[in-house]
């Protein structure tokens, strides 16, 4: 579970066999998780230049939620 340096987000983990993302944000905490997730969209978040960026251009209200 890789932490990420970022203002946003603290860490994320991806669970392919439920295509589930986890993630913990730096303000609010979390776990929160994100369904139905493809493993790409996973990988651009942890190598994206601004993770923070990258959350909320694919991820953010494209996926249901839950914390």
């Amino acid at each position: 579970m890789p932490f990420l340096r970022s203002s946003a987000i603290r860490r994320a983990e991806y669970m392919s066999a439920t295509r589930i993302l986890r993630i913990w944000f730096v303000e609010s905490g979390g776990p929160y998780d994100y369904y139905g997730v493809p493993e790409s969209v996973y990988l651009g978040l942890i190598n994206a230049r601004s993770a923070g960026e990258y959350f909320n251009s694919y991820i953010r209200d494209r996926y249901s939620s839950n914390r």
